[in-house]
């Protein structure tokens, strides 16, 4: 097996990604590879929010880039990143097993979602996140958040916010679980679809390397990630549209939680379907189908009309 070339994002979380790839391929099967660091205009946008800059693929669109001319072997993405159009001669052998999947609160002060102060200060670069705070909390001072997770954190300890929402598996990652006051449980709080998961991504001509990364696949991840992406896509929905999602399987089926909130978090549809667990697809587009159908065409037009 040839010398491989991970390509990842330069943050800290990024590069713990990659390398736990890195050490899973050389643990089975002593395949050595290098990291290369790659900066996507995601990166260097920091301070225009992500909602103006469009969220579609500004993390990923440079390392794919790379894999085409070759200048990489695999990359190495959060696949809450990847857009749902994948582009042609690329391929994701690898979804490797999801860790938490939940969101969660940093508060200096150790407060709560219901302790927080009338009108604190909370940072967020979701507008999933905005949205569902708002329907918890409508008096809160929802602020724009930028940044790789260390700066996050640090922004929050500076005390420029009270508070800020993070997804549990970055921190899990990096070995700050201590700073997390709250959890928010998936049935209030809908994570993001992929949340939770790293994806592998390489050419789709490369077999050596893909038969390689398929090893590390997980197939009851996969097959929810194949769930939760179907029912985005089928909703037209970037990262920038106020969707969670939750597929998982349970006792043999898959189960799907998912709900679209409106930005000032006033309207909320919330639907739960099940299906076979290789029918993915089918059962994201019918949850698709029924939250359109229950409210949530309203509320992605309007979402639509603040972006212009």
């Amino acid at each position: 097996m040839k010398h491989l070339r991970i390509g990842t994002r330069g943050s800290l979380l990024a590069k713990w990604q990659a390398e736990s790839v890195r050490k899973q391929l050389f643990a089975l099967a002593g395949v050595e590879a290098e990291i290369v660091i790659i900066k996507t205009s995601g990166d260097k946008m920091q301070q225009a929010p992500l909602s103006q800059i469009g969220g579609k693929g500004i993390f990923i669109k440079e390392l794919e880039d790379a894999l085409l001319d070759e200048s990489i072997d695999l990359a190495v993405h959060s696949v809450k990143d990847i857009p749902t159009d994948v582009p042609r001669g690329l391929s994701f052998p690898a979804v490797c097993r999801r860790d938490d999947i939940r969101d969660c609160l940093i508060s200096p002060t150790g407060s709560t979602l219901e302790t927080l102060r009338q009108g604190a200060r909370v940072g967020t670069s979701s507008l999933r996140r905005r949205a569902q705070l708002l329907r918890l909390r409508p008096d809160l001072d929802i602020r724009e958040l930028r940044g790789n997770v260390d700066t996050r954190l640090r922004k929050v300890g500076d005390g420029e916010y009270d508070a800020i929402v993070l997804a549990k598996a970055g921190l899990d990652r990096l070995g700050s679980s201590q700073r997390i006051s709250e959890t928010f449980a998936p049935e209030l709080f809908m994570p993001a679809v992929g949340q939770g998961a790293i994806a592998v991504e390489t050419r789709l001509n490369d077999n050596e390397t893909g038969d390689l990364l398929s090893k590390l696949d997980d197939p009851e991840t996969r097959a929810a990630i194949i769930t939760e992406r179907a029912l985005l896509g089928a909703l037209q929905g970037g990262c920038q549209v106020p969707i969670g999602a939750w597929a998982r399987v349970e006792r043999g089926e898959m189960v799907l939680e998912a709900c679209v909130t409106s930005v000032d978090g006033q309207q909320h549809v919330k639907q739960r379907l099940t299906g076979p667990p290789d029918q993915g697809v089918q059962l994201g587009e019918q949850m698709a189908r029924l939250l359109m159908e229950t409210g949530a065409q309203t509320i992605l037009e309007e979402v639509g009309r603040q972006r212009g």
